[in-house]
């Protein structure tokens, strides 16, 4: 099923009206006497192409619009789409380019553009001082090679950061110094010790953690249009903060309140952990899509959006709430395969394994034996029962499948009359869909395929030893 929230995306791509004044780049590319130039931004690490202008005989473009762009990292792409440069957006938005496309780090100029200027030199720098330590590394055949090269990256990387530093000292207000801010580490103290005499080895995540936004300001709405903020959210949420619910629903609600001082922030950040929670792998974790729906686009805080599609991101949500981990699963009364009651309540039953499955899905074909073959070999004995319950398919080729597969001990059932809405109440909308429930019918996991339903269930059992 595609996922609602890549619609959105097309909605961070609007532009704010902020004078009459307009942009105006006028790019000369030397060896380049017609076709299409582009102009184009990062929106988070995504580039979008937004403009172009056709390329003259004196190899000269203008690429205009009568409103101000947002400030960030712009693409002016050559004719054919393969070949690119960056270039920096932010107060002078009418300017002009040189570019000798043969060295386009050495041989583009800037007129009208400090800031470009300022990004220009840095480019060059960088070219300078890192061209010899790359003939190295391409002719480095060893280990030995290998380690007399770190010196020498060690000296590059220190003296790229004193470049750094000195442009957030002397252009402060500058796009470029807020670019290198954010790409600022946090430097991390030695470990202090604790009162046994020991280091505490938690110190440097917890110091790491907790200073690094340290440097970024995340209401610069300018770093939406680049890929540094989308890099610094992916980091954080994937490697600082614990996968769970709570403590993700917690870093997120500082994080927006943070960035809510700016709109373009605010849309980023939360288009990003929507986004990144409702497609989320991990079990569980979509808790946080449902948080951010009742939190801020119920109160209709995600301003950008049409109704329409408002109420879609709030419908997923309320789809999604009803089975999340933790809840009581939804009741279901169905029908065997002899037209007997057949109530999910009614089981007995330590766990409860429920299959929604269909006899003629080619994914079910090859995962519902598999999960038979286990509960036959160890869940059984753990006390679990399972539920098949029939989706789609007549009820002849669902019979016949249970009888070709030998899947007997389930208890097998569907809803003829839809009377369940189980659907809605259990998120089915592809199969096959795989729900755990405890003894009470509360939702423990769901959505495993069956070697990680194993898994969980063997450090069920190991817990229930262990109590």
């Amino acid at each position: 099923m595609q996922k609602l929230l890549t619609l959105l995306l097309g909605c961070l791509c609007s532009y704010s009206s902020l004078c009459a004044q307009g942009y105006q780049i006028s790019v000369t590319l030397r060896n380049y006497q017609s076709g299409t130039l582009y102009l184009g931004h990062y929106m988070g690490k995504t580039t979008y192409v937004m403009d172009s202008a056709q390329i003259n005989p004196q190899g000269t473009a203008v690429i205009s619009g009568k409103e101000v762009l947002p400030g960030g990292i712009y693409l002016i792409v050559m004719p054919g789409k393969q070949k690119y440069f960056e270039i920096l957006l932010d107060k002078d938005q009418q300017f002009s380019i040189t570019a000798d496309t043969s060295d386009l780090v050495g041989g583009t100029t800037y007129t009208g553009s400090a800031d470009n200027s300022l990004f220009s030199e840095y480019n060059r720098f960088i070219q300078q001082n890192s061209s010899d330590l790359q003939h190295k590394a391409a002719a480095a055949r060893t280990a030995k090679d290998s380690a007399a090269l770190r010196p020498l990256s060690e000296a590059f990387g220190q003296k790229l950061q004193e470049y750094r530093e000195n442009v957030i000292t002397k252009h402060p207000a500058s796009l470029l110094a807020s670019l290198f801010k954010a790409m600022k580490e946090p430097q991390v103290p030695p470990m202090p010790m604790k009162a046994d005499g020991t280091a505490d080895s938690t110190f440097p995540y917890r110091y790491y953690k907790g200073h690094y936004w340290d440097n970024i300001n995340v209401a610069d709405g300018r770093l939406v249009r680049t890929p540094i903020l989308e890099a610094r959210l992916d980091r954080y949420f994937k490697n600082l903060v614990a996968p769970v619910p709570d403590s993700t629903i917690y870093e997120a609600d500082l994080l927006l309140a943070r960035a809510k001082k700016d709109k373009e922030s605010f849309k980023f950040v939360l288009w990003w952990l929507t986004h990144t929670y409702e497609t989320s792998p991990v079990m569980g974790m979509d808790a946080v899509f449902v948080h951010l729906v009742e939190k801020y686009y119920v109160p209709g805080d995600a301003y950008w959006l049409s109704a329409e599609q408002r109420e879609k991101v709030i419908s997923r949500a309320l789809t999604i709430a009803p089975n999340l981990i933790g809840q009581q699963a939804a009741p279901m009364e169905l029908k065997d395969t002899s037209a007997r009651k057949a109530s999910l309540y009614d089981i007995k039953s330590k766990y409860t394994v429920v299959v929604f499955w269909d006899p003629t899905c080619g994914h079910c074909i090859t995962e519902v034996p598999k999960l038979d073959s286990a509960w036959k070999a160890s869940w059984k004995n753990k006390g679990v029962t399972m539920v098949g319950v029939r989706t789609d398919g007549t009820r002849e080729e669902w019979i016949k499948f249970i009888k070709e597969h030998k899947m007997s001990g389930w208890i097998h059932a569907w809803d003829p009359d839809n009377l369940t809405n189980y659907r809605k109440f259990y998120d089915v909308y592809a199969t096959p869909v795989v729900y755990l429930l405890d003894e009470k019918k509360k939702i423990l996991a769901k959505r495993l395929g069956m070697s990680q339903l194993d898994e969980f269930l063997q450090r069920e059992a190991a817990v229930d030893k262990r109590n």
